[in-house]
């Protein structure tokens, strides 16, 4: 982007230094050139302050700091000739700055945030879009997605990418945006200075608390998009049936902000009346302001019609005519790696790929698959190496309460010993009882022999990497993708190959 702003432009004023135009702005000492801001911010490990001295050399105009890097790098600052600005939320800072810098944005963006869900709802809201003719994307998990394209390395991106990736969807003639918003994102402020229509709430489970430590810190972080990033005028779209709905409903309360609560309580106004599963779906009774609708869902998992009507509740609080939003319902599709339908053997058994990585997750996808299997489950669970250990005994115990054969596995143990985390899931699976437990430590071939295991009537459900394509073993990452695995194993065990 070749453009000169002043600092005054860009909402800033420097404490210290000079006056300065800024024609770059970057996180990245690496990519400091002449007139560019650098943003020094505190890290996990190391805070930025210590690449100052660097980014001054390389010719930058500016640098954005906290109080504790301005003190760290104050001798490298009092010997530059640079605009020095130090601030009390230098992250906040940071992301406010970029949305000046990159300018407009799509008129309409939405955003959602919850344990699980984020991905489902933002990927419906943004095909609902689309069937009634609007030009939409969703960013998130999976990248952008929709009328423009994009990978993206985070769930949530740092404040410089997210804006970019914004303006270039502007530029490329995209009218509306359904963005996951992830409790490290919001704690990092990483959305603020994103102009939000409205905001959808799905469930709070156990999660990232290797990350936030208390439960109370990350449902504090989730919060940050109701009580901090959106606007008083917004419009909240909360699921009332999760235990926090209504302390996420209180908050937006006391800001005046619009709320349309979802799910079976009356209380909602969009009102789930009643499902009737079959095996390729599911029929939804539910109104919306006490007006009755009914649709069909080609979608596997009550919990789909929950992310669906939640998808619904926010392309109607973006400005869509109700009626119009629940005629389309019908068309929406697979999310990938979310209830996938991967592959089906020559009984009918059917083979289901999903992106569940909690035990909350892993529990509600089995349940949910109950009412479409008239014979076993068979379930196939892992847990990630150096992340949350208290998840890994849960995930063992949620799948052997709800499925009937338990297969543990490696689900991307990066730096600790594989063993030593199935040993903890087969643990809190034997524990739980209810299921026959194998532990297989090859993927590959734990999908093989759960398939293999299937007769008429059955389904497997291969739980926790999704629409991942690789495998993470010490800093490596290896190609591997249960979809295409779970096609080629029933491919094999079929005489297809």
């Amino acid at each position: 982007m070749s453009k000169t702003s002043s600092l005054a432009e860009l909402g800033l004023t420097a404490q210290m230094g000079r006056e300065a135009q800024v024609r770059h702005i970057t996180v990245d000492s690496r990519e400091v050139g002449p007139g560019t801001l650098f943003a020094a911010l505190p890290g996990a490990n190391v805070h930025g302050a210590k690449f100052i001295g660097t980014a001054i050399a390389a010719g930058a105009s500016a640098i954005l700091t906290d109080a504790d890097g301005a003190e760290y790098a104050k001798d490298d600052l009092a010997k530059g000739d640079v605009a020095v600005i130090v601030a009390q939320d230098s992250r906040q800072t940071l992301a406010q700055t970029a949305s000046l810098w990159f300018g407009a944005h799509p008129a309409t963006v939405v955003a959602v945030t919850g344990t699980n869900g984020k991905t489902s709802v933002s990927t419906f809201t943004r095909q609902i879009w689309e069937a009634i003719g609007l030009a939409g994307l969703n960013l998130g998990t999976t990248g952008v997605e929709g009328a423009w394209s994009h990978p993206l390395n985070h769930t949530t991106p740092e404040p410089i990418t997210l804006h970019r990736v914004l303006a270039e969807a502007s530029d490329h003639n995209v009218t509306h945006v359904a963005m996951e918003a992830s409790s490290h994102g919001l704690d990092q402020r990483r959305l603020d200075g994103v102009m939000l229509t409205a905001a959808g709430f799905t469930n709070f489970t156990q999660d990232h608390l290797d990350y936030h430590e208390t439960f109370e810190a990350y449902f504090d972080a989730k919060m940050g998009l109701f009580a901090r990033v959106l606007a008083l005028d917004g419009v909240a779209v909360i699921n009332l049936d999760d235990p926090k709905g209504s302390d996420v409903a209180a908050i937006c309360e006391a800001r005046g902000q619009e709320i349309i609560g979802v799910g079976c309580t009356e209380a909602a106004r969009l009102r789930l009346l009643a499902r009737r599963f079959d095996a390729t779906g599911q029929d939804v009774r539910f109104n919306w302001q006490g007006k009755p609708f009914q649709t069909r869902l080609n979608l596997i998992g009550g919990f789909q019609a929950d992310n669906v009507l939640l998808a619904a509740g926010l392309v109607i609080a973006a400005g869509a005519a109700p009626t119009e939003v629940f005629e389309v319902l019908e068309t929406l599709t697979t999310v990938r790696g979310r209830m996938e339908l991967a592959a089906t053997r020559d009984n009918g058994a059917a083979v289901f790929v999903d992106y569940a990585h909690t035990p909350d997750a892993v529990a509600t996808a089995l349940q949910a698959m109950r009412p479409h299997v008239m014979g076993k489950i068979v379930a196939i669970v892992g847990a990630g190496g150096d992340r949350d250990t208290t998840k890994r005994p849960l995930m063992g115990a949620a799948a052997a309460e709800h499925a009937d054969l338990v297969i543990v596995t490696d689900d991307n143990p990066r730096t600790e010993e594989p063993s030593s985390i199935r040993a903890a899931v087969t643990a809190g699976a034997v524990q739980q009882g209810g299921a026959e437990v194998v532990e297989v430590g090859d993927r590959a071939e734990a999908i093989l022999r759960g398939i293999d295991a299937l007769q008429v009537g059955d389904a497997l459900l291969i739980a926790g990497k999704g629409h991942e394509s690789g495998q993470i073993f010490g800093d490596s990452v290896l190609p591997f993708d249960d979809v295409e695995q779970a096609s080629v194993a029933v491919a094999a065990l079929e005489g297809r190959i």
